[in-house]
């Protein structure tokens, strides 16, 4: 049981390096958030990170971006001009791939679920090596 807990973990810590590093992100230009965009993927350079972008004017949570930015510019927030309007930009960065997938999904919220993945799988191989023991 350990040993498949050791093989989830390292699956999910090495296979990103055996890509040279290169986050694979989601990339949509500013487009508002009413109108349907079909995401591309994009490889970001080594220094990058994938990011989320939210633009608002006043409350309203009006465009939004994705793809990759420099590591420096994450948690900022600045003036986009966009069909004549001044909107308020705010970036959220992430360092794992297609991380920037739903603006609901979150840091935490994926970790939890790849932890709740972990756990059935093992609780599985734990049941079934039991099953096994317990044949004639």
């Amino acid at each position: 049981m350990i040993q498949l807990l050791h093989v989830v973990v390292l699956w999910f810590y090495l296979l990103p390096s055996l890509t040279c590093d290169n986050l694979v992100c989601f990339f949509s230009p500013i487009v508002e958030k009413e109108k349907m965009f079909q995401l591309t993927v994009t490889e970001c350079s080594p220094d990058k990170l994938c990011f989320m972008a939210d633009a608002r004017y006043g409350n309203y949570s009006a465009l939004s971006a994705r793809g990759c930015m420099a590591k420096g510019d994450c948690s900022q927030v600045h003036s986009v001009h966009f069909k004549g309007t001044v909107y308020t930009m705010s970036y959220t960065c992430c360092d794992w791939p297609y991380c920037n997938s739903c603006l609901g999904i979150t840091a935490s919220s994926s970790l939890l679920f790849l932890l709740m993945v972990s756990i059935i799988i093992c609780l599985l191989a734990y049941w079934l090596g039991a099953v096994e023991r317990s044949s004639p």
